[in-house]
């Protein structure tokens, strides 16, 4: 008895090595909660930008005649701020992932620069540029309605594409990441709250449940 309990643990040991080489399992819960938080507070700064945009606009004696075009006039008029709050958002976000996703590394004893990161880092760059790319041109058309859609689903793609490289979770959030986008292109317009629900709300959920499910015996020890 002794023997096959030795036997089926070797198996697991084996097991548990075999998926630190060929998956990165370093990610933290913590990051994803950071981020969305990060998201969060960018989508509020957001609102008020264009709750400000709105009200000049509304204020003007400029004649509007529809939606679309009241949203490239909005987002037209505070482009320069929701710039400067996106990328103020990302780097924040950015940061803090990277902070909580090093010290799980070191607690796991992971690496977190190998082979398996460079993979992941390729499988999320090519949906990234590509996505960039696309957004761009939507920018330089003045499809401004586009844009958050637009994020959500090539963010989507670039989770979905790197998740074989890592934790299933990561496939589920970038599943549900397109979805929204996908539904966000019916409620052009409503970007912004498609945006806080995906880059905030989502990640969170996400950061939560990969916490309790990864990290809360250790964490509790």
């Amino acid at each position: 008895m002794n023997t096959q309990n030795e036997h089926l643990n070797t198996l697991q040991d084996i097991k548990q090595m075999m998926e630190r080489s060929s998956r990165f399992i370093s990610l933290s819960g913590l990051s994803g909660i950071a981020a969305g938080c990060c998201a969060l507070v960018g989508a509020w700064f957001g609102y008020g930008a264009l709750i400000e945009g709105n009200t000049a606009i509304s204020s003007s004696d400029v004649t509007i005649p529809g939606p679309h075009e009241r949203t490239a006039l909005l987002y037209g008029s505070v482009d320069i701020k929701l710039l400067f709050i996106a990328a103020v958002t990302f780097i924040a976000a950015l940061s803090s992932s990277f902070l909580f996703t090093w010290l799980r590394s070191r607690k796991t004893g992971t690496p977190l620069w190998s082979s398996i990161t460079q993979r992941i880092m390729i499988s999320v760059l090519i949906p990234i540029v590509a996505g960039g790319i696309y957004l761009l041109k939507m920018v330089d058309l003045r499809e401004y309605g586009m844009i958050a859609p637009g994020c959500l689903i090539f963010y989507g793609l670039a989770l979905l594409n790197a998740s074989k490289y890592t934790l299933q979770e990561i496939r589920y959030l970038g599943l549900c990441e397109i979805v929204l986008g996908i539904l966000n292109l019916w409620y052009v317009g409503k970007g912004l709250y498609f945006w806080a629900a995906g880059f905030g709300l989502l990640h969170i959920i996400y950061g939560v449940l990969m916490w309790w499910r990864y990290e809360r015996k250790t964490a509790v020890n």
